[in-house]
């Protein structure tokens, strides 16, 4: 079934372009708009995103609790987005794109575009 509402994921990892301005742990509110996405791994490739600090983001309640609750897509481990191993290419299920007004329900969205931002000033 088609699933569309905000959702509260928590920073991982500030190490990457897109969230070196936010701080770990803080939580985000952001909408989902998807049928059946969610992500799926294996145990081996698990391991290595925890090693490689390469999860990103995690579904979490208000209070940053990471909770099968919390978890409205079944995702593996509450994962909500990750990176590649160059850290440049951040894929995930929220839409920070679509959190970027208040009149939309939520602008936290725009701290990962802040970050991004920041990121490019400083190379130019």
């Amino acid at each position: 079934h088609f699933v569309c509402a905000h959702v509260n994921v928590r920073v991982e990892s500030v190490n990457t372009p897109f969230t070196h301005e936010l701080k770990a742990g803080s939580i985000l509110s952001l909408p989902i708009a998807h049928a059946e996405g969610n992500y799926v791994c294996d145990d081996q490739t698990l391991a290595e995103l925890q090693r490689e600090d390469r999860i990103i983001f995690r579904y979490c309640d208000r209070d940053g609790q990471i909770t099968d609750e919390a978890n409205s897509n079944g995702s593996r481990d509450n994962i909500a987005g990750i990176c590649n191993q160059k850290r440049n290419v951040l894929g995930l299920m929220p839409h920070p794109e679509r959190a970027c007004e208040d009149l939309l329900g939520s602008s936290d969205g725009r701290e990962v575009f802040r970050s991004l931002a920041g990121t490019l000033a400083a190379a130019a």
